[in-house]
């Protein structure tokens, strides 16, 4: 499949798999572009597979519930601080 065939399919198994909406789906793809997430797939075609789509999708979905993950730590942590520190007066 072509480049953009396996982004395609990315895109797809993100919204089949995880229900995210079209827009939420295409913007982790080119995010993970942009990120050079894809460059071995650009220049391997034999990484260009229905396998390997799945595998990326999948990972690219884990990566995301992480940094979700990770800044609700970070904005209860900041909540939390908040609370202890007395009004400046």
């Amino acid at each position: 499949m072509t480049y953009e065939e396996f982004l395609d399919e990315v895109t797809t198994l993100l919204y089949e798999m995880y229900e995210l909406d079209d827009a939420a789906a295409i913007k982790l793809v080119m995010d993970a572009q942009a990120n050079d997430y894809f460059v071995k797939h650009d220049d391997l075609e034999e990484m260009r597979t229905p396998e390997q789509a799945r595998i990326d999708a999948k990972a690219l979905y884990k990566a995301k519930q992480d940094r979700n993950q990770t800044q609700k730590k970070q904005q209860q942590r900041v909540q939390q601080q908040r609370k202890r520190k007395p009004a400046a007066q």
